[in-house]
């Protein structure tokens, strides 16, 4: 019996850094049950190091007046990878989040004849509600990280599944939080704070003044908390911080662990957060502009994961003119002295782990990619 190679391609496409994980966690799966896969794409280092093949670097782009500076970067990718679709004709194109990129592509892999697996829904059930229709038209199969998002593609007749959120992935160790301290280069008798700035450049550059503040007055009255400003690899604070405040890179899964309390950008981290039961405060600041624009769109409550999940307020969320040093320092200081306050927190937040019980979104949308493609699990036919 003569055995052929099967020829196996997948394009991914990743805009933000949350959405270049996911990426790179499926891209894993997909080599473990396909070794012969060629997978390439949008992304970042995450997924060149589980050897998927970058096409362009993902964007670092949040905001309206920003988006507007980097058109013509963001033109010139959507050309690279629409080139890419035709020329290398890939089995299926999953998109991750990113939707004004990602739908233009879309369109053009629905002209060229690919599949298209949307692998985290934009956010349509905090605004622009309409962009439900236009995905249903141009993807195959949608695969969402929220149950309640299930909803809002009910006849559509766009097939949508519930397959848990990979940062729940990510939460795989068993330390003590004196262990914890002791890898970071930290005191394991003293407590500590984490202030989260965010991922992107001009996420950093609107938080690191508000977030040097609280960490001067909690040194101030906490002298003997250690305070820790966890980054990723690829992340730099633009200005100077004080000696007391420790930087530590590629390890914030790791600091939230070990920490009484944080203080976080609101986004993706605020979920990671959750799951590892840490009590927070979230915040967020955007230019005026995009403020503006965004609070005459958004339909809903709540802007962080923890409440929106939850259906009330858990956590306290400081936006715009409210994300304050001395309003983000206060609900800390109460989040450290007030007992019963602090384990109530514990307690809902607890709860959110359980929406996740069970659920391997990696795994899962490798097989949906499988089953899209017509894969078998083995290079031979």
């Amino acid at each position: 019996m003569i055995c052929y190679q099967v020829s196996k391609k997948l394009m991914i496409s990743a805009g933000e850094a949350s959405g270049e994980l996911y990426g790179a966690l499926l891209g894993r799966e997909i080599i473990k049950l396909w070794p012969d896969a060629e997978i390439f794409g949008i992304g970042g280092p995450r997924m060149e190091k589980e050897g998927i093949s970058l096409i362009a670097p993902i964007s670092q782009v949040v905001g309206i007046l920003e988006a507007i500076r980097h058109i013509g970067e963001v033109r010139n990718t959507l050309k690279k990878a629409a080139e890419k679709i035709i020329t290398r004709k890939p089995d299926v194109l999953v998109l991750i989040d990113y939707p004004d990129f990602n739908l233009l592509l879309a369109k053009k892999a629905k002209a060229a004849g690919v599949p298209v697996l949307y692998y985290v829904s934009p956010q349509v059930w905090a605004w622009r509600r309409g962009r439900v229709k236009k995905i249903a038209r141009l993807a195959d199969r949608m695969a969402v990280l929220f149950p309640f998002e299930v909803d809002y593609y009910k006849g559509t007749g766009l097939p949508c599944e519930f397959v848990g959120h990979p940062v729940a992935e990510t939460i795989n160790f068993h330390q003590t939080k004196e262990e914890a301290k002791i890898n970071l280069g930290l005191d394991p008798d003293k407590r500590v704070i984490t202030l989260l700035p965010g991922s992107r450049p001009n996420e950093i550059s609107r938080h690191q003044k508000i977030l040097k503040e609280v960490a001067e007055k909690i040194h101030h009255e906490f002298s003997d908390i250690q305070i820790v400003i966890p980054l990723t690899p690829e992340s730099h604070l633009t200005e100077p911080f004080p000696g007391y405040v420790k930087i530590i890179r590629g390890c914030t899964t790791e600091a939230v662990n070990c920490s009484e309390v944080s203080a976080a950008a609101s986004g993706t981290a605020t979920l990671e957060i959750a799951l590892l039961g840490t009590p927070m405060v979230v915040f967020y600041k955007v230019s005026p502009l995009t403020y503006h624009l965004i609070k005459s769109l958004v339909t809903i409550k709540f802007v962080s994961l923890v409440n929106i999940l939850s259906g009330k307020e858990i956590v306290k969320e400081m936006l715009q003119k409210d994300a304050h040093p001395e309003k983000i320092f206060s609900e800390i200081k109460k989040i450290l002295t007030d007992v019963h306050y602090r384990d109530n927190m514990i307690f809902s937040l607890k709860k959110i782990g359980d929406i996740f019980q069970g659920k391997g979104p990696s795994v899962r949308v490798a097989q949906i990619v499988g089953e899209i493609a017509g894969w078998e699990t083995t290079a031979h036919v």
